[in-house]
């Protein structure tokens, strides 16, 4: 199921409750944005029980530049981002946001 987070605070939040999390920052108005979103919600279903989050870059401007500066990653949109024990380690965008290469970053 996909959880949506909108601040810093519930960011760190599950920074500090999950191991292993997939994040998906997309805008509402792109539609190579809702192309990579429908890719994340089949990935999010094919994996119920790995946790999987997103936000909306026009909604969470802030948390979506936060990350961007707190991991050192240029800001994309679409962007998909794995993270494990509180860091970033996986990341990829646009056309690359594809079932078959969130599941790839999951199992490796």
């Amino acid at each position: 199921m996909l959880k949506k987070v909108d601040t810093m605070d519930q960011f760190e939040e599950v920074l500090k409750q999950e191991e292993k999390f997939m994040l998906l920052k997309h805008s509402l108005t792109c539609p190579i944005s809702h192309a990579a979103y429908q890719e994340y919600q089949k990935f999010a279903e094919k994996n119920q029980d790995f946790p999987t989050y997103y936000l909306a870059v026009q909604e969470a401007r802030t948390l979506s530049n936060n990350i961007a500066e707190k991991f050192q990653v240029k800001h994309e949109s679409p962007q998909a981002f794995l993270f494990s024990n509180g860091e970033h380690v996986w990341n990829t965008s646009h056309w690359k946001i594809t079932v078959r290469s969130l599941d790839s970053a999951i199992t490796e």
